[in-house]
């Protein structure tokens, strides 16, 4: 079936809503929590990033820096797997801006009204109106900050997503049924080629993964990408072994797939 994606202001019970589709359809939830279980699995420096995300956004020269990179493109790599698996939800992660080019994955957006969303967050919290406010805006900005540092996107702009729900006028059963209906749309788009398309590029970003997440390599500028059935590296490396290297690791990691080396110099 379909690949449901969801992103949603804080307070608009777009986790909710995500959780009880996924159940009723028989669907995977994948949320933060599942990822980074799943980074954590990986080796724990990579766990530390989050954290780094959570108290600030990190700077430009961070950015740059390789456990930063090898960080994002585990996590990276994790999503494009569990699309892969089918009949999963992923919540967040910036999941809708990654596979924006799969025609078969459904990419919601939940938001609702400031006061609508402190009054659910007072409710599920059992707190006071300036910590729900205080809450919720904290958390919006700790979103809208991974998804513009990763992805260079204004989470706010409608037009990443195929839906756009108001839960402060739209009923869950309501969304629930359009979901259903939307999925089986979408899942009208499920062809060889649609599924081809994201097989090439979780096998790209799971490339990517290793070898950004492999110490024995500092390569400052690469870029790893499919193209029709090849598996593409571009960037920069400092001799012909780390070149070597580079290849023979990419084309451990790619399995069968073909991979094409246009590295440069420096």
């Amino acid at each position: 079936m379909a690949t449901l994606t969801i992103s949603r202001q804080h307070g608009s019970s777009g986790r909710q809503i995500g959780q009880e589709i996924a159940h009723e359809i028989g669907y995977e939830y994948i949320d933060r929590e599942q990822i980074l279980t799943d980074i954590r699995e990986k080796g724990q420096e990579w766990e530390k990033w989050e954290k780094e995300f959570e108290e600030h956004h990190p700077t430009i020269w961070e950015r740059y820096d390789w456990s930063f990179r090898g960080f994002v493109a585990l996590q990276q790599s994790l999503i494009f797997d569990y699309a892969l698996k089918d009949n999963v939800v992923i919540m967040g992660r910036g999941a809708n801006f990654l596979l924006k080019d799969i025609s078969y994955v459904l990419k919601v957006r939940f938001e609702a009204p400031l006061d609508k969303r402190i009054e659910m967050v007072q409710n599920r919290e059992n707190t006071d109106r300036a910590t729900a406010q205080w809450m919720i805006k904290k958390l919006d900005k700790e979103s809208k900050g991974f998804i513009g540092t990763v992805y260079g996107a204004d989470w706010n702009v409608h037009t990443y997503y195929d839906i756009i729900f108001n839960t402060a006028v739209q009923s869950t059963d309501m969304i629930m049924a359009s979901l259903k209906t939307t999925l089986a749309e979408k899942d009208q788009l499920k062809t060889e080629d649609a599924k081809n398309i994201l097989r090439m590029k979780a096998a790209a970003f799971r490339v990517k993964a290793g070898i950004l997440t492999n110490s024995k390599f500092f390569v400052p500028t690469l870029n790893i990408f499919p193209s029709n059935d090849t598996i593409v590296l571009k960037g920069v490396v400092h001799n012909p072994k780390e070149y070597k290297n580079l290849e023979d690791e990419a084309r451990r990691l790619a399995g069968n797939i073909p991979v094409k080396c246009e590295l440069n110099y420096r």
